[in-house]
This record gives C-alpha cells, structure tokens and sequence, in this order.
C-alpha cells in the first residue's frame, strides 16, 4: 500500500510502539490519523498536529473491552473522514493474572475492531476496501508457557486473520495481514514476575531479562514497511530489528462429501 494520501485509523497510539508507528505513518505523508486509545496524551498529540499540519490528526477515547464504543468510534472517524484506507488494531494487554481482560482486549477487542471496521470498509457494501493489520506476537504463532494466557489469546488473533484472509471475503476488497512482533522494549515487559500464573524454576523475569529485544522504534519501521509491502493472508514476524515472513504448513483440509 502506498500510503501517501491514505486515511488511517490506529488503536492503541499512544503506546509504546503505537506512538513510533503513528510518526512513521506520518513521515509518509498520509491524509489522516485517527488514533483510538483509553487514554489521552494531549502533548503527544499537540507535537504532531505541529509538525505535520498538511495532515489530519484527531484522537478518539475508546475501551477496546466495550463494543458499544468500538461502534462509536469507528462511526465517528467515518463522520470525519468519510472513508479510511487503513487499521491497524495495536492494542495490546500482557498480565496473565487478569485471564478475562487479556482476553477481552487481546482477542475480543481485536475481532470486534475488524469487523466493524469491515462494514465499513466492504466494497460490497458500498465501501472502498483497504487493509486492516492485526497485530499479534511471536507468541501468537509459537506457544509461550511463560505466557500462556497471552500466547492463547495471541494465536487467536492470528487464526482470525488468516480467515478473514481466505477465499469467502475476497468480493470485500480488504486486504487483511497479521504481524507478530517479538520482544520488544516497552513497558508491557517490564516485571515480568508479577505479570504471571504460574511460578517457575526459572524467575520470568530473569528469563526475559535473557531474551534479545527490539527498539520500538525498529519494531514500528518495520511494521510501516510491512504496510507498504504484505499481499492480502501474509504473516510477518517483526523480530530483533528483522523481517520474516511466516508460512503456515497445511494440516488439515475438510474431507468433502462425494
């Protein structure tokens, strides 16, 4: 996708890789940025507005966790926009002692945000089409004890992508890509100890304190350069500052009737 020109929506802005990914955005001159967080940050916002006024740039509040408000968030940006090109559903909630909110805001959140956003955006219902970009994790294509809560609800996001990727959407126009960062120096990593169910023989977070890691600002270059590159079911894993491409094997295909 060239993004010049385009309108973009982005939830979950204003974290840590939200907000390089919104200025990489930027710097490719795109038409507007809508972001949809919880919370505002007005300076943030107010240093963007500065430096790139040719583009339009306008904040949202919205619980992921809540579909009345993903309704209404997304009707507004339509009310401002008239149409978007891009989502990128950013947020993210890593503490496996909250099962329920890790997976509201994970999983839930996310299907809900695409498929709103697909009513939208459905040439057969009159849209422009565009891509949506889900972003998962290194642990939502590879199980992740350490956090199995996440990683579950990871794969999810994954697995949901990739059908709505598939042959039946198709006459919607919309491309849909999964990228799945690896560990990435934010502050989702920090105390890790205290984000776990269970107790293991090897403190986490002396296990993540092992783990190589990624700047989000190389984690964001690289998810703008996916935008600009991914054909519709492609999964990438943005990891240690590289880019990889996931191919899936084939385990199963339905038995037909004859």
């Amino acid at each position: 996708m060239n993004l010049a020109g385009k309108n973009v929506v982005y939830l979950g802005g204003f974290g840590g890789i939200g907000q390089k990914t919104c200025v990489e955005l930027l710097e490719r001159q795109v038409q507007a940025l809508a972001v949809f967080d919880l919370m505002p940050n007005e300076q943030i916002l107010r240093d963007w507005q500065s430096k790139y006024p040719n583009t339009k740039i306008f904040y949202q509040k919205m619980d992921i966790t809540q579909r009345p408000e993903i309704d209404a968030v997304y009707r507004a940006a339509v009310e401002h926009l008239g149409h978007f090109d891009l989502v990128i559903n950013g947020m993210g909630c890593l503490d496996d002692r909250c099962i329920d909110l890790t997976i509201q805001v994970n999983l839930l959140g996310v299907i809900n945000s695409s498929l709103v956003a697909l009513n939208y955006m459905d040439k057969s219902k009159g849209g422009n089409g565009g891509m949506i970009v889900n972003i998962s994790s290194v642990a939502g294509i590879e199980p992740t004890p350490i956090m199995s809560v996440y990683s579950a609800s990871k794969h999810g996001v994954t697995a949901f992508t990739r059908c709505l990727a598939g042959p039946f959407f198709e006459s919607t126009g919309v491309t849909f890509v999964t990228v799945c960062p690896g560990m990435t120096e934010t502050s989702m990593i920090h105390d890790m100890q205290d984000r776990t169910i269970f107790k293991f023989n090897i403190p986490a977070e002396y296990a993540v304190s092992n783990m190589k890691r990624q700047t989000a600002l190389a984690c964001a270059q690289n998810i703008v350069k996916v935008v600009e590159d991914a054909t519709n079911g492609s999964i990438w894993m943005l990891d240690v500052g590289e880019i990889k491409k996931v191919e899936f094997p084939v385990m199963w295909t339905p038995p037909m009737m004859q």
